[in-house]
């Protein structure tokens, strides 16, 4: 059965949605990673810092455009999701935006910043045992028992062509910013879970700059696309594990699987103790508190775990910020 794939035709037509609600998110010089890194002088290191959207993560441009292109879809039913936190406030302000009701399923343990975001854009939130969900399945199942008991529409949040789509405007960003800069890109470094942010950048900086290389960053216990691109089909993993909380899919979407294939030239896997290092380099830095998921990309940089030579700058995604303080004091506090 043949699925549909998003395209950079997609991801133009969801800017004028995105426009309507965002600016864009910034694209900011980090001066300090360059010369960390070593770069040669007229090279430059750009962080796309998504932390500054409503939602505090790039989740937010997705939802937006899955919800304005579902609205006759959903008419007066609910909207249902499954989420690790950012898709659920990123789904929730959407629903606010376009008035529609939205019931989350999200981990029990999931940061209480991110409960506390979804809730105050009206969301209703339903929990269950991550741990255990590998042989239960009850995140699935409790998101299919309110679309069936409830009639509600489901969202993804990450396999979908209009999330992907959605997710792309923030490429078209970097891509607009740097070619009024006359910039050229050699790298670019962007988390991967399900893929939803990866495919839908990778669309946008393929086309706008056919020469980078676009690279993968995942946690260690989480490398299902690292694996996916060796095997050459999408590898399942039945217990990703990692303080990287929005990167913890158990695999790549079906979706997302044909871009990736396309445009990523390879993918690197980051252990936790790396990642938490970049945190506290980006805090004492830039003073910006960033969350696991969100630092893992600047992580692999950092550690060499990609090599950087070539000439044009680097662009490194900064994909959320959201991260309760007692955790992140004790993340950046690890040696």
């Amino acid at each position: 059965m043949s699925i549909e794939v998003a395209t950079i035709q997609d991801v133009r037509k969801a800017e004028g949605v995105i426009r309507q609600h965002l600016s864009p998110a910034p694209l900011i010089r980090s001066y300090a990673l360059e010369k960390e890194l070593g770069l040669e002088a007229e090279r430059r290191v750009w962080l796309k810092d998504y932390g500054w959207t409503p939602v505090g993560s790039f989740k937010l441009l997705g939802a937006l455009n899955w919800m304005a292109n579902n609205l006759e879809r959903i008419g007066d039913r609910p909207v249902a999701a499954h989420s690790s936190g950012n898709f659920a406030s990123g789904i929730s302000y959407a629903g606010m935006r376009y008035g529609k009701r939205v019931v989350i399923v999200m981990p029990e343990s999931a940061p209480k910043v991110k409960f506390a975001l979804t809730r105050s854009f009206g969301a209703e939130i339903l929990t269950y045992d991550i741990a255990t969900d590998h042989q239960t399945g009850q995140r699935d199942k409790l998101t299919r028992r309110i679309a069936e008991e409830e009639g509600a529409v489901q969202a993804s949040p990450y396999d979908d062509p209009h999330v992907i789509a959605g997710n792309g405007v923030g490429g078209l960003e970097i891509v607009d910013e740097l070619r009024r800069q006359e910039r050229d890109v050699s790298h670019f470094l962007c988390q991967v879970s399900g893929g939803g942010l990866m495919a839908g950048h990778a669309l946008a900086i393929a086309d706008g700059f056919a020469g980078a290389q676009i690279v993968g960053i995942e946690p260690e216990g989480a490398a299902d696309f690292c694996q996916s691109l060796v095997a050459g089909e999408r590898v399942r993993i039945e217990r990703p594990t990692s303080i990287c909380d929005g990167l913890c899919s158990y695999d790549v979407g079906e979706h997302n699987w044909p871009i990736l294939q396309a445009h990523v030239a390879k993918a690197v896997s980051v252990p936790d103790l790396d990642t938490q290092q970049a945190m506290r380099w980006i805090y004492r830095t830039h003073g910006l508190r960033v969350e696991p998921s969100g630092a893992i990309a600047v992580a692999a940089a950092l550690t060499g775990k990609v090599a950087l030579e070539g000439e044009g700058d680097v662009v490194i995604v900064v994909s959320g910020r959201n991260v309760d303080e007692a955790r992140f004091t004790e993340w950046i506090a690890a040696d």
